[in-house]
């Protein structure tokens, strides 16, 4: 498959792998954790909310139940449920942009407080596939790679979809690389596979 397919292609592509059976029953991984990822262009991010809806419903419409996860609402609603969003609301425009980033990377660090999250919601929601995306929105204080990483142990049951804007690419000299915006080159993660390189 072409990772240079147009919104048509891709959305189609989505659907015949996420509805089919060797997607669902994990076939093919050689016991890797079902970890996905979509690729994009950045500059598709909002017709890829867009597709993605549409996506959910159709293949809703195939019984197949989503569970969709947005990191950007997941961590509103961790500094909402601490207390802390409107204090750093406050604070912000007179803060340095690294004490709000530090700031926020403790708050929502994936391990301690992310991940748990996520949990609860895969515990509390029928699902067959989970969708995670907003990885763009909480750039640069949540990295793709650390959730990924720390996903590993609450997410092994259902296959998972990384929606990320930018590229996935495999290199024999460098290994597997997330570049978020086509731009940033630094997030090694080897463990998912390209869902649009997977055949059905």
């Amino acid at each position: 498959m072409k990772p240079d397919m147009n919104r048509r292609e891709r959305a189609d592509h989505l659907y015949k792998v996420v509805t089919s059976d060797r997607f669902l029953t994990k076939q093919g991984l050689g016991n890797e954790v079902p970890f996905f990822i979509c690729p994009y262009p950045a500059r598709d991010g909002l017709s890829m909310h867009d597709d993605r809806r549409d996506l959910i419903e159709r293949i809703s419409h195939a019984g197949v139940k989503v569970l969709d996860l947005s990191l950007y609402d997941l961590s509103l609603a961790i500094l909402k449920e601490r207390d802390i969003l409107q204090q750093i609301l406050e604070v912000e425009a007179d803060s340095e942009k690294a004490e709000i980033k530090e700031l926020l990377q403790g708050v929502l660090d994936p391990e301690a407080h992310l991940i748990p999250k996520i949990g609860e919601a895969i515990v509390a929601t029928d699902h067959d596939v989970i969708f995670l995306s907003g990885v763009g929105e909480v750039y640069p204080y949540i990295r793709s790679h650390n959730v990924l990483n720390n996903l590993q142990s609450t997410a092994k049951d259902a296959p998972t979809v990384l929606f990320f804007p930018g590229n996935y690419t495999h290199a024999l000299a460098t290994g597997a690389s997330l570049d978020l915006f086509g731009e940033l080159h630094d997030d090694k993660y080897y463990r998912a596979f390209n869902i649009l390189n997977y055949e059905v």
